[in-house]
């Protein structure tokens, strides 16, 4: 149906016009004679969809109003899509370039599984051969699988489930298990661009099977894996003593990154899952990134820049549940040491930190044992100093040796991981001396077997 609109409300967008340019010629042509013009096509917002010259006679012409058909369109991509296949019809021809440049423009929006349609669509839409549509989105392809491995690897990292990666990265659930089987025959996580795009054999030779190919990655694999397994700074003796802080979050009571990655080297492999419902800062996550070890990390209220990485989980509604209770070969706890965290994360009285210390006994004790009752083959490590400074009338609170009574496992290792002096300020120091009592430097990693 023809309608009339006036004509300083058509919206020309050349970010959504197949081609830039405009003819002088063809505007003068038309604005000699308007009457006999066929009407333009907007669609529902009065964005042009066909007839450029046309509304650029009317301008010039100083029409108040033009004739207009209506088409509604779904989103920008329908909008160029329907101005491209009007364009073959009625306008200047576009060069191969403008095709090519449509094609990509088109298909990098559109829907992993819709691409398949799309090709041919463009392939009608734009008159080339399809295999000449798909030569020209090929780099597409491959960028998309190579983004989407990558956020497969990402989220099998996390300890997300095939289900839940398969809805976020927009795979079907058996391509999603592949990728993952692939991953772990490898024991080591594939990474964009790791092969490049010439694969050579030992001897130089370009490969041109796909199995050349998958022997090519194994050898790969296997080398980084070997070079991954000799990166630690490997610890020998119990004592983990450092200068200075590692760099990352500074959130409050944000692990030490050095002690995670020690940890990850003596009690994980590659692919293990390791638990934190402590994250504060997500320094774990970090460490457990780099290690290409999964990680469930939680916290009860995670920190708002991070809020998509870590999950929202309080403790006093129970343990964390990984996918597989069997990949979990280390639980680190990070808890709030009492007092000297009270008020810091929330004011609410079952938060660790605002507890009695029975109470605080009682359910820290809980979550350690809680764990225990689900892992076999691993190790829980709980890092604490004793409460000193801000413990009622500064008694010397000591949560390891509470906690090596309530509970009843096998330690396999007790790390000391001291503070420095710099922590004490001057009134500690005077009252130190006034009371004849040292301040406490003291912080450990107590190590407990799960058989």
């Amino acid at each position: 149906m023809v309608t009339k609109l006036k004509t300083s409300d058509i919206v020309f967008r050349e970010d959504l016009y197949p081609r830039g340019e405009s003819s002088a010629t063809t505007v003068q042509k038309y604005a000699e004679d308007l009457g006999v013009l066929p009407p333009i096509e907007v669609n529902q917002k009065n964005e042009l969809i066909d007839g450029r010259h046309r509304l650029l006679a009317h301008k010039k012409k100083d029409a108040a109003e033009i004739d207009v058909v209506v088409t509604e369109t779904r989103d920008d991509d329908h909008l160029l899509e329907l101005a491209i296949e009007r364009n073959a019809k009625f306008g200047f021809q576009l060069s191969t370039s403008d095709k090519q440049a449509l094609a990509r423009r088109i298909y990098r929006n559109a829907p992993v599984e819709e691409r398949g349609a799309k090709k041919h669509r463009l392939a009608e839409l734009l008159s080339m051969s399809y295999a000449t549509i798909n030569s020209w989105l090929g780099r597409i392809d491959k960028d998309t699988k190579e983004e989407r491995d990558a956020a497969v690897q990402n989220l099998f990292l996390q300890c997300f489930g095939e289900e839940d990666i398969a809805a976020a990265v927009g795979m079907p659930r058996s391509t999603v298990q592949g990728l993952l089987t692939e991953i772990k025959e490898f024991k080591i996580p594939s990474k964009p661009g790791i092969f490049g795009d010439d694969l050579k054999d030992k001897t130089g030779k370009a490969l041109k099977t796909a199995e050349d190919e998958r022997q090519a990655k194994i050898v790969a694999l296997n080398r980084e894996a070997a070079e991954h397994a000799s990166d630690f700074d490997a610890p020998i003796y119990n004592i983990w003593k450092q200068q200075t802080k590692s760099e990352g979050s500074s959130h409050f009571g944000n692990s030490e990154t050095r002690w995670v990655d020690n940890l990850l080297y003596l009690y994980t492999s590659p692919f293990d899952v390791v638990i934190d419902p402590f994250a504060g800062g997500g320094s774990t996550l970090d460490v457990c990134r780099q290690r290409f070890r999964r990680c469930l990390i939680s916290d009860r209220k995670p920190i708002e820049e991070r809020s998509k990485e870590i999950r929202t989980h309080d403790l006093t509604a129970g343990i964390p549940k990984p996918p597989q209770w069997k990949d979990v070969k280390l639980v680190y706890l990070d808890p709030p040491y009492w007092k000297q965290a009270e008020g810091q994360y929330s004011d609410d009285p079952t938060d660790l930190a605002n507890m009695t210390l029975d109470d605080f006994n009682k359910s820290l004790a809980g979550i350690i044992n809680g764990f225990a009752k689900k892992l076999t083959d691993s190790h829980i490590a709980l890092i604490i100093q004793p409460t000193q400074w801000k413990a009622p009338d500064r008694q010397f609170t000591d949560h390891v040796g509470d906690m090596l009574r309530a509970i009843k496992l096998p330690v396999a290792m007790r790390y000391s991981v001291p503070y420095e002096s710099q922590q004490c300020n001057a009134q500690m120091v005077e009252w130190s001396k006034e009371n004849k009592t040292c301040l406490v430097l003291t912080r450990e990693i107590v190590v407990w077997k799960v058989e």
